[in-house]
């Protein structure tokens, strides 16, 4: 599988308290399957779907239980030195790495200059996603921040995005496109937002069905932050799981309205 092109979402993971409660949640709602984390690297778990790598989980580091529970979302590169550089010469800053991770490749956490944290991967033998925009895995993922200011101008400066406003009156959203086609996205939290959400990345895995998706979050101890709700591109809603970890889930064969060109 080839590499992902600079810029596009190319892998998650969440941080968990629990790591076995973390797997029979996602298994039962996703159908998922793990392998076996190492030791070496901290018990991260890779999830499959359908034998193919779609995401991981991880359990909290010693010491830091108290770090609250949160998908991860990294976007691919081919020099993380060089990106490395561009996000602290654009007001962002450089939180961990970039580190080898063995073979695998390297990372770095940062964050932007609205204070969403996001990560970068420069592959090895760990290409990134094996399967998405299927059910049971990544469909697609935004930058949610409560200021723009500086935001805008940094994504892409870091990477080449195309920036295409896709917004209106009542919400405030870009869509970043590469080679011309649309791969993640950036959401200004609207005026009364409730004061704990702060800047974040929000993932969205794909499903089959939302409702049912949403029915079995509540049946596992997950809630609904919103939704599920109609939209041109899908059928979707807002979610934890039974640990606090924030997601979304997304029909996109269910649709209704016209989305912008």
């Amino acid at each position: 599988m080839a590499a992902y092109p600079e810029g596009a979402p190319c892998w998650v993971d969440a941080m968990v308290p629990d790591l076995e409660a973390g797997k029979r949640f996602y298994g039962e709602l996703f159908g998922w399957t793990f392998q076996e984390g190492e030791a070496e690297y901290g018990y991260y778990t890779q999830a499959f779907h359908e034998g193919k790598n779609v995401a991981a989980l991880a359990p909290a580091p010693e010491g830091q239980n108290g770090m609250p529970p949160a998908w991860s979302l990294y976007f691919a590169s081919d020099d993380i030195a060089r990106t490395a550089e561009k996000i602290r010469a654009n007001g962002g800053v450089t939180m961990m790495g970039p580190m080898q991770v063995g073979e695998y490749g390297s990372m770095l956490m940062a964050k932007d200059p609205g204070g969403a944290i996001f990560g970068v991967w420069q592959p090895g033998t760990h290409k990134g996603f094996e399967k998405r925009y299927e059910p049971g895995s990544f469909g697609w993922a935004e930058i949610v921040v409560r200021e723009t200011a500086g935001v805008d101008a940094f994504y892409p400066a870091v990477f080449p995005y195309e920036v295409v406003p896709h917004g209106d009156e009542t919400f405030d959203f870009n869509v970043w496109k590469l080679e011309g086609k649309p791969v993640a996205g950036r959401f200004k939290l609207p005026e009364g937002t409730p004061p704990d959400v702060g800047p974040h990345a929000m993932v969205y895995f794909v499903v089959g069905d939302c409702d049912d998706a949403v029915g079995t979050i509540r049946k596992l101890g997950g809630q609904v932050r919103m939704g599920p709700q109609d939209s041109p591109y899908g059928r979707f809603a807002i979610v934890t799981d039974q640990q606090g970890a924030s997601f979304s889930v997304i029909d996109p064969q269910t649709k209704v309205g016209e989305p912008k060109a």
